[in-house]
């Protein structure tokens, strides 16, 4: 796939091609509003999002990679003029868990998720891990499975903020 390395090229969108990039603190606010307003969590899922915050410690302590889309909506500008953040996704090296992944709503459909995930193995396996942990939203257990995800549990509900059982699963680095 293409654009599997930092700042390679792969799905584009509406405006251009996308990148990935390590995220930067200015990215914070714009990452915490992708979170909160996904549709993905809407109704009863809405909870777990609500007060989230993606904040610039912890873009500074983890793996954090943005998809931008070049020559989008200038409004959505963050390291250079003209790009649109599409989605981003966040790696915890110890242990190895794949934290946050997220695809803005208009974008899903386009291929981003997947160069995220490969961009994710990439780096992981720069990292020297051989496979990473992710404890999906149930709706994207499917996505998960689509590029290569095993499911190998499930993490059981924890009242108030996760009401719901989600799957547990994990992504082999090295293939």
């Amino acid at each position: 796939m293409a654009g599997r390395g930092v700042g390679g090229r792969g799905a584009g969108g509406r405006g251009g091609a996308v990148r990935i990039r390590r995220a930067t603190v200015r990215d914070a606010k714009r990452l915490t509003r992708m979170v909160r307003s996904s549709r993905a969590y809407e109704g009863p899922h809405a909870a777990m999002v609500a007060g989230y915050r993606v904040g610039p410690d912890y873009i500074e302590a983890h793996e954090v990679y943005v998809a931008v889309e070049e020559g989008g909506d200038a409004s959505g500008a963050g390291e250079g003029m003209g790009e649109r953040v599409v989605g981003f996704y966040a790696l915890v090296l110890e242990p190895p868990e794949l934290d946050l992944m997220f695809v803005a709503d208009e974008a899903q459909g386009a291929g981003i998720g997947r160069l995220l995930i490969a961009h994710m193995r990439d780096v992981a396996r720069n990292a020297g891990i051989a496979s990473v942990r992710v404890v999906s939203h149930p709706p994207a257990e499917g996505f998960y499975r689509s590029v290569g995800a095993r499911r190998t549990g499930t993490v059981a509900a924890n009242p108030p903020a996760v009401m719901w059982d989600r799957p547990e699963m994990t992504i082999d680095v090295v293939e």
